[in-house]
């Protein structure tokens, strides 16, 4: 608050009511405008990401992109361009975890087409990639978005990540792996770039050989059943 819009209260009961109604109405107007200004200003990283996410969603949906986030393409993809697809492979994987689409359906696709080893290090290397991707770019358009939230239960967990970051990024990643709203959330934290990498590569190995196994049952009993 800027306290010299108080400078001169109470007005002076000497004015007429004329100009000390003006003069009323013009603090207030003052008021509110200072008021608007800290809330935008406190939130305006927030808004941004915000309006991207529902931006590359709507263009997602409009130029069909989104068919492509399939487990169906993404098999017969890698089924028929089974290393040049590799390219096409990650650059989905961030593009789909910018736009908020989970990160099982690709390791699915990979394990299916190259096995439990193989797909799931393909998948590691594209998950890493596609979760730094997501930092870098929400992180600059965002910055420590969080960090301005004036409310004591979110600084309070932010503070407990900001303690001990890797830990809790490699207990984060182990439960939710590569969930874009983790990811989003890490990004806006203000946590840094290499204390975000090294929970990354330490938490995401854990859960992905676990789903790798999981995938690798199904593909042997459920897809090559039916």
């Amino acid at each position: 608050w800027d306290r010299s819009l108080f400078a001169n209260w109470p007005i002076p009961l000497g004015k007429d009511i004329g100009e000390l109604s003006a003069t009323m109405s013009q603090r207030l107007f003052q008021i509110t405008i200072m008021y608007w200004k800290n809330h935008f200003e406190r939130y305006k990283g927030l808004l941004v990401v915000l309006l991207f996410v529902l931006t590359l969603m709507v263009l997602a949906q409009l130029t069909g992109l989104r068919e492509n986030f399939s487990l169906t393409f993404l098999r017969q993809t890698l089924s028929d361009h089974r290393w040049s697809g590799l390219l096409a492979f990650v650059l989905l994987f961030c593009l789909g975890n910018l736009a908020q689409v989970p990160g099982w359906i690709f390791l699915a696709s990979a394990v299916l087409v190259f096995g439990q080893v193989l797909g799931g290090l393909i998948t590691y290397v594209a998950a890493v990639t596609s979760c730094v991707v997501t930092f870098m770019a929400v992180g600059w358009m965002g910055g420590a978005a969080l960090r301005r939230f004036d409310n004591r239960f979110a600084l309070r967990l932010l503070d407990r990540l900001h303690t001990h970051p890797v830990r809790n990024i490699v207990l984060l990643r182990t439960v939710f792996q590569t969930l874009p709203a983790l990811n989003y959330t890490l990004a806006l934290s203000g946590i840094g770039l290499k204390n975000y990498l090294v929970g990354t590569l330490l938490g995401l190995p854990l859960p992905i050989a676990v789903y790798c196994l999981l995938f690798d049952f199904l593909a042997a009993h459920v897809f090559n059943a039916g």
